[in-house]
Parts: structure tokens; C-alpha cells; sequence
């Protein structure tokens, strides 16, 4: 606001000092060439000047004024809310605990401390993920078992306490040292699944459940998320990839767009608004991709990511995306997608202001993710 006064105000004594000086020049036949005009100037023009010059300032002041309540800020800064942190206690019954909730703790019991969720989407285990976050900031998502106790827990803010001293920020070095080796396969029926050499988190089983500790490669590999499962949660899923069924799909896409937006949270930033028409236009390419077997931002027609938006009809200023393929959740895609820096910058680019996600499956059940990002 401050910045558009000033050009107004400029612009005000350009225009006041032209009516006044050539209007003056043409009644009195002066020339108006500028060292003839500045010839012509006396102490009666000086003062007849600063008289008119005053009038418009007084009648720019009351415009001003009366506009004060619906003219936008535009001096605003980037900033995300100042919400505070809970105080966190270290865990009695479990080496972590998130936004000192635990697993077996009750849902009644949650809830007095979280209050209701803001989304409830199913997840690959079977079970929902209830999403608590005060406009993404204190984000947690907690699972519950048919007996709604906690069977499941997750965040990637600055909530987790531990019996061991770990919690957001700690090097990979001292979380190895202090839990040991982790696991490096995950058995599900009568097969193994070997888990990447170059992966970006770390599994251990711990005290009846399955602790994955993921680590940011851009902040010194430092922990940046924790996922807590139970043990039996864990080992009842037991194929890696599920049946990707409508619930599924739409889990995936709701908990990709409610993490992103605690990421950005996170690097104070505003969260993006979800958009509808884009997310069909990113479902359309990740059944695309399912469908014909392959993994590109171009589709097999030549058509890039703002091709298809401009194709459907989607107008933008700016636009980006992020694919992801074969994560089983929409957890560890977005960890992935964090660790890689063109798909960080997409999703904390501070100008994009909505997002679209669109989850397929393919015949063997894993999922392809696709983020449209854009500013109208």
C-alpha cells in the first residue's frame, strides 16, 4: 500500500504541475518549452501551485481513507501464522510418542487433546487416517483399530518425544547409533521386499510396532517425519501394494494435498487451496501412465503438463508438476518427493497458490501420483 501511495502521490503533482503551468502558458501565451517555463515561474505561481497541490492532497487523503476497508494490502509479507507448539513429555509406555499421543491410547482420549479431525481418508492399511492440524500447523495424522485405540501415527512438524532423545532435527548418525540396525526387508505372505540401499528413511521394529524414522537430504540428513504402526497393523496388511479401490485413490490424493500443505507450513508459507478441476486433469494423466505402462511428464501424444491443463480449459499464470510412482502410500511419496530438490521447489514455491492431485493404480496395484501445481 505504502508503495502505490507513493506513485499516486507522483503522479498527482505531475498532473497539478501540468494543469497549472501550461494551463497558465496557454492564457498567457508564454512558451512552453521548458527553459521558457521555468523563466515564467514567480512568487504568486509558487503559491498558487502549493494551494492547488494541497487541495488534491487533502481530497487523495479522504479517498484514501474512505477505501481503507476494502482495498487489499498489498505491503503484506509472506507469513505463516504463529500457532503455538504443544509441550511435549516424554513417553512412559513407548520410545515415541507424537503430539504426546501414544499407540493404545484411546480415541476419546485423542480427541480432548486434538479435537475433531479436519479430513478422515482410508489409508493402505485398511483403517482411516484422521487429520488433526491447526491450519497444518501441529499436523498429526492418527490411525485407529476397530476398538479405536491408536494403531497408527504420523506427523512431520516439530511433535515427537522420545525416551531415547530423538525428535525432528536430529542427525541420522545419532538415531542409528541409538536404535541399532534397522530393518533392510519387510515380509509380507511368503514374500520379501527389500528396501532401496539409497533410501531416504529408516524401519526398525520397536516395542510391538514399526517405527519408520524418514530424514531430510537437504538439511544434513536430519529426521523430518516419524510414522509410528503398530505391529499387528503392520503385519496384517499383507501384501506391500493393496487393491486400489475409489476410497483409496482419493485417500492417497486428500492426504498428499494435506502433507504438502504441512510442509509448507513448515517453511512458513501460506497453504494452497485445493482445486477441483485440476485435480481431474492430474487423475487423468496418472490413469494414463497406469494404463499404458509408462512414467513421464510428457504423455505418449507429445502433450506436456501445461498442454493438459490448457486443454481442459484450466487458465493459469504459473503452473508446475510432480509425479511420483510405486511408494505404497501417500506418506512415503511425499518423503520421497521432499528428498528430490525440483519436486521441493515445486512444493514450496512460495507464488503457487492451488493444487490439484490426481492417484491411479496400475494391474499390479501400484499407485502413480500426480500434483498439479498452479496460480491463476
Amino acid at each position: 500500500m505504502t508503495k502505490l501511495l507513493k506513485w499516486v502521490l507522483t503522479l498527482l503533482i505531475i498532473y497539478a504541475a501540468y494543469n497549472f503551468f501550461f494551463k497558465d502558458s496557454e492564457n498567457n501565451g508564454i512558451n512552453t518549452h521548458s527553459v521558457a517555463l521555468e523563466n515564467s515561474i514567480n512568487q504568486e505561481s509558487i503559491t498558487s501551485f502549493i494551494q492547488t497541490l494541497t487541495r488534491e492532497l487533502e481530497s487523495l487523503k479522504t479517498l484514501f481513507q474512505d477505501a481503507q476497508d476494502f482495498l487489499p494490502d498489498w505491503n503484506v509479507e509472506e507469513k505463516s501464522e504463529d500457532v503455538p507448539k504443544p509441550e511435549l513429555a516424554i513417553p512412559k509406555d513407548s520410545p515415541f510418542s507424537i503430539y504426546n499421543i501414544s499407540l493404545g491410547d484411546e480415541l476419546q482420549t485423542v480427541e480432548k487433546t486434538l479435537g475433531t479431525p479436519q479430513r478422515v481418508t482410508a489409508n493402505e492399511y485398511g483403517i482411516s487416517w484422521y487429520t488433526y492440524h491447526n491450519n497444518y500447523h501441529n499436523f498429526v495424522m492418527v490411525g485407529y483399530d476397530d476398538n479405536n485405540k491408536v494403531a497408527a501415527l504420523y506427523t512431520n512438524q516439530d511433535l515427537i518425544a522420545s525416551t531415547n532423545g530423538i525428535k525432528k532435527g536430529t542427525k541420522k548418525e545419532q538415531v542409528l547409533e541409538t536404535l541399532g540396525a534397522p530393518l533392510t526387508e519387510l515380509r509380507k505372505g511368503m514374500v520379501f521386499y527389500k528396501m532401496a540401499e539409497d533410501r531416504d528413511y529408516e524401519m526398525f521394529a520397536l516395542n510391538d510396532s514399526y517405527v519408520t524414522v524418514f530424514f531430510d537430504k537437504h538439511e544434513n540428513n536430519t529426521v523430518t517425519a516419524l510414522q509410528i504402526v503398530s505391529s499387528s497393523l503392520e503385519e496384517n496388511r499383507k501384501d506391500f501394494y493393496v487393491h486400489g479401490t475409489e476410497n483409496l485413490k482419493e485417500g492417497f490424493e486428500y492426504q498428499l494435498f494435506d502433507l504438502t500443505n504441512a510442509s509448507r507450513v513448515n517453511n512458513n508459507l501460506k497453504p494452497l487451496t485445493w482445486d477441483e478441476a485440476v485435480r481431474a486433469t492430474a487423475r487423468k494423466h496418472s490413469l494414463d501412465m497406469a494404463e499404458n505402462n509408462y512414467f513421464s511428464h510428457t504423455n505418449l501424444e507429445g502433450e506436456s503438463p501445461f498442454d493438459r491443463m490448457l486443454n481442459d480449459g484450466i487458465r493459469y499464470s504459473m503452473a508446475g508438476e510432480n509425479l511420483a510412482y510405486g511408494q505404497n502410500s501417500s506418506v512415503f511419496a511425499h518423503e520421497g518427493l521432499m528428498n528430490s530438490m525440483g519436486h521441493r521447489e515445486n512444493i514450496l514455491q512460495k507464488d503457487f497458490a492451488s493444487l490439484g492431485i490426481g492417484v491411479a493404480f496400475n494391474n499390479d496395484a501400484q499407485p502413480y501420483y500426480t500434483e498439479n501445481f498452479l496460480t491463476k
